[in-house]
């Protein structure tokens, strides 16, 4: 039985992963992530959780906090950043920028990506170093 909690995929099948793929996934990874984060640190009411993961998860906020995390990707994770960037998707939502959500749509191919190797220890590296205020 697969346990879906902790995988690690094989590089030849997440190559056959599209990049919006990736990004599909690594925009569930990154939520739990976030929601996690919310109710432990007390960030939230009960009430206001929802509303308070949306502002976090939004592409506006995503490509913000982005911005911490590019100098210390690894070439490779460079290079997989940079395929969920060049990802060509079939709409932008209208409170972000083309800039803003291909930079999320980068963040989540990587949080993806990290996902499906069972890179657990970089993706809470990566997601700490994106909530210090």
């Amino acid at each position: 039985m697969v346990d879906y909690f902790h995988l690690h995929t094989e590089q030849e099948t997440i190559n056959g992963i599209s990049n919006l793929g990736l990004a599909h996934l690594g925009d569930a990874v990154y939520e739990v992530m976030v929601r996690s984060w919310l109710c432990l640190h007390g960030k939230a009411t009960a009430k206001g959780l929802h509303k308070a993961a949306v502002h976090y998860v939004a592409a506006p906020a995503q490509a913000k906090r982005v911005e911490k995390l590019l100098p210390i990707l690894t070439q490779e994770e460079q290079d997989v950043f940079r395929r969920g960037r060049n990802a060509s998707p079939h709409s932008i939502p209208q409170n972000a920028s083309r800039e803003e959500y291909q930079a999320a749509t980068a963040l989540e191919a990587l949080f993806g990506w990290l996902y499906l190797k069972g890179r657990n220890d970089r993706l809470n590296k990566l997601f700490a170093l994106m909530m210090e205020d």
